[in-house]
């Protein structure tokens, strides 16, 4: 089933996975707004977006407020590897807390569809495997992991908070 085209705001846009997406998103023939601040992503990775109508890079920091109509909102602002979110774990768990505030408020205010990009790690160190759907986890919430584990979980939380509170559409 093919989408008529959206309008699109990808957070995170210039890392490894905004990137991919983002090339995904234009071959299928929707318009991007790629948002990032490149504190670990870089403008290198859209290279193959220079000169596509229906692609806007901004340069932004998630944890402030953003504004423009969108369709769809995809969250993969976020430091992901340890070397990165570690370097600074206020800015992460920061980027993952504010970041999805700023993004459901910008749903809400639109009414996107928002898609938040979460990590197994939410369930910390499994103490059982396989794990089971119905397993809630091993978790260290003040571990030197935890900016970044904890970040994803509290995004999650807010996300199910605003579909309850508010009928978002996550």
């Amino acid at each position: 089933m093919r989408l008529s085209p959206m309008r699109i705001l990808l957070t995170g846009a210039a890392g490894f996975l905004g990137s991919h997406i983002s090339r995904r998103l234009l071959d299928e023939g929707h318009e991007v707004i790629g948002l990032d601040d490149l504190s670990t992503g870089s403008y290198r990775n859209l290279e193959f977006t220079i000169g596509n109508p229906r692609f806007t890079f901004v340069e932004h920091d998630i944890r402030n407020p953003f504004f423009t109509p969108v369709d769809g909102i995809l969250n993969f602002a976020c430091p992901a590897s340890p070397k990165h979110y570690q370097s600074d774990p206020v800015r992460t768990i920061e980027t993952n807390f504010l970041g999805i505030i700023n993004m459901l408020h910008l749903s809400k205010q639109t009414g996107a569809r928002l898609l938040q990009a979460s990590t197994s790690e939410v369930y910390g160190d499994p103490a059982i495997s396989p794990q089971q759907e119905s397993y809630w986890g091993n978790v260290n919430p003040i571990g030197i992991r935890s900016c970044y584990d904890e970040g994803k979980r509290a995004a999650e939380t807010l996300c199910f908070d605003y579909k309850r509170q508010y009928g978002l559409d996550i």
